[in-house]
C-alpha cells in the first residue's frame, strides 16, 4: 500500500513561489523546489514537473533531466520511511551487505521497492558520507550508526510498528515527507536535536588536543605591510587568472563558422 499523490494545491503553489523568491535567479529554486513537490505527493510527478517547469519559465524536458539526475528525487511513491543501507567500500566491509540482504529477506523487497504496507522503502547507498560510523543507515536521511543486522530488523520493525525511533546523533525520526519539507528549505524546529559531531568523528580532534598538536600561526607580517595581496579582491583575482584557461577552451573559428557557412565561390 503506497499513498495517493496529492493535487498541488494553492498553498504548495505559494510556498513554491516562495522558494523562488530566495534567489537571484528563480530557476536556482529548481532543487528545493522539487523536494517541496516530493513533500506533497510522496514523489516528483509529472504534474509537479509540469508545475516547475511553468513557475520558472523552463521546459518540462530540462526539470525532468534534474529530477532523473540526481538520486534524492524520486519517480516512484515512497513509503512512509525511506532506508538507505551504504554499501560503499568500508560499509561494505564491514557488514553493510549482510545488513542489506538481512533486510530485504526480512522486509520481502527488493532495492528501491517499499514493502505492502507502504511503510518501508528500501534502497542500497552509494555512500553515505559517514565512514567513520560504518556500517551506517539512514532514515529519511538521519543517520544511524555503526549497525548490525540484528539493529538493522530492529529498527525497521520499530518503524512499521509506528514507534518513536530516534538517530543514533538524536535526531528524532519523522516521515519522509517531512523531512523532504526540511529538505526543500522549511524548518521544523528540530535542527539543534543531537550533537553535530561525536564519537569517530572527535577521535583526531581529541589526540590533537590530548598531545598539544597546533595548526601553525598564520603570518603577521603580511598583514601588517599589506604584502599578502590575496585578501584583496584584486589580489585575489590577480592570483586566480583564468585568463589562459580560458582562452585554452576557446575553439577556433574557420572561414565558415564566421560567415555562416559560404562556399567557397
Amino acid at each position: 500500500m503506497t499513498l495517493p499523490d496529492t493535487t498541488l494545491d494553492e498553498q504548495t503553489i505559494g510556498e513554491l513561489r516562495e522558494l523562488m523568491g530566495r534567489y537571484p535567479q528563480a530557476r536556482s529554486a529548481l532543487l528545493p523546489m522539487l523536494h517541496l513537490v516530493q513533500s506533497v505527493q510522496g514523489h516528483v510527478t509529472a504534474e509537479g514537473i509540469q508545475t516547475c517547469a511553468e513557475l520558472l519559465g523552463l521546459s518540462a524536458a530540462e526539470v525532468s533531466g534534474v529530477a532523473t539526475f540526481y538520486t534524492m528525487y524520486k519517480r516512484r511513491p515512497m513509503g512512509t520511511h525511506h532506508v538507505g543501507v551504504c554499501t560503499n567500500t568500508l560499509c561494505a566491509v564491514m557488514g553493510g551487505d549482510v545488513i542489506l540482504e538481512r533486510l530485504k529477506d526480512h522486509l520481502g523487497v527488493g532495492n528501491d521497492e517499499t514493502t505492502d504496507d507502504g511503510q518501508v522503502t528500501l534502497e542500497h547507498i552509494e555512500c553515505n558520507a559517514a565512514c567513520d560510523f560504518a556500517p551506517v543507515l539512514t532514515v529519511n536521511w538521519e543517520f544511524m550508526d555503526q549497525q548490525t543486522p540484528e539493529s538493522a530488523v530492529e529498527l525497521v520493525d520499530r518503524l512499521r510498528a509506528g514507534e518513536e525511533v530516534r538517530s543514533t546523533r538524536g535526531a528524532t525520526i519523522t516521515s519522509w515527507r517531512e523531512a523532504e519539507r526540511v529538505l526543500a528549505g522549511f524548518e521544523d524546529g528540530r535542527a539543534d536535536e543531537g550533537p553535530a559531531a561525536a564519537g569517530p568523528s572527535l577521535v583526531g580532534l581529541e589526540i590533537a588536543h590530548e598531545r598539544g598538536w597546533a595548526a601553525p600561526d598564520y603570518p603577521e607580517q603580511a598583514d601588517r605591510d599589506g604584502s599578502d595581496t590575496s585578501k584583496t579582491k584584486l589580489g585575489a583575482d590577480e592570483q586566480a587568472d583564468t585568463s589562459r584557461a580560458e582562452s585554452e577552451t576557446v575553439a577556433e573559428q574557420s572561414g565558415a563558422d564566421v560567415e555562416g557557412g559560404k562556399s567557397d565561390e
